[in-house]
């Protein structure tokens, strides 16, 4: 199934996804990758806020190259999402709903997923210029010292995603295998000698 997703999404608006669905999403986007993440963690250790609403929100592991003119965003392909595993459970329980990245996710994340209603989603790794493409605006919030991993705000209109981790539990790095090798079982069990 695909679906049409504007954040902040609720856990109502996630509850239909199942793993292997696609969806189209716009609205905010925030991006931050592990350096990000260090410091989101030393500001809730510390009891300050967070430097985005983070109830509802998405939270894209990427570190766009600088943006040619006229553009707004340089490629923006994901980052590799394992390297977030230790800080995504804390934020899903704070009410991120949302993670895009690539790659699987360890079991505590899952868990969070399930616990919290949320799901892990994949943007096309090997493909930043299509997933720029879907960025219409970017705005700086903090950090720019961080560089490519500084935090931004982005507008995105459509952003093309696959469903990972769904908030019942299922794992596309798992079915979606499982669903191959018993389709292979099938046609051959069909072929006739």
């Amino acid at each position: 199934m695909q679906y049409k997703l504007t954040t902040p999404v609720t856990r109502e608006d996630l509850s239909p996804l199942k793993a292997g669905d696609t969806v189209l999403l716009s609205g905010t986007v925030y991006t931050a990758r592990d350096a990000a993440h260090k410091r989101m963690m030393e500001l809730l250790d510390a009891g300050d806020p967070l430097p985005f609403p983070v109830e509802g929100s998405a939270l894209y592991y990427v570190g766009p190259t600088p943006e040619r003119p006229g553009e707004v965003i340089g490629s923006a392909g994901p980052t590799t999402s394992g390297r977030m595993d230790a800080y995504a459970p804390r934020l899903l329980d704070l009410g991120q709903a949302m993670m895009i990245g690539k790659g699987a996710r360890n079991g505590a994340v899952k868990e969070a997923v399930v616990r919290n209603g949320a799901v892990y989603l994949a943007a096309l790794g090997g493909a930043g210029a299509l997933m720029a493409a879907s960025v219409k605006k970017l705005e700086m919030i903090c950090w720019e010292d961080l560089g490519c991993e500084a935090v931004r705000r982005l507008e995105v209109a459509d952003m093309p995603l696959t469903v990972i981790l769904d908030a019942h539990g299922g794992d596309l790095y798992q079915s979606g295998p499982a669903a191959y090798l018993a389709s292979l079982e099938n046609k051959q069990e069909g072929e006739t000698p």
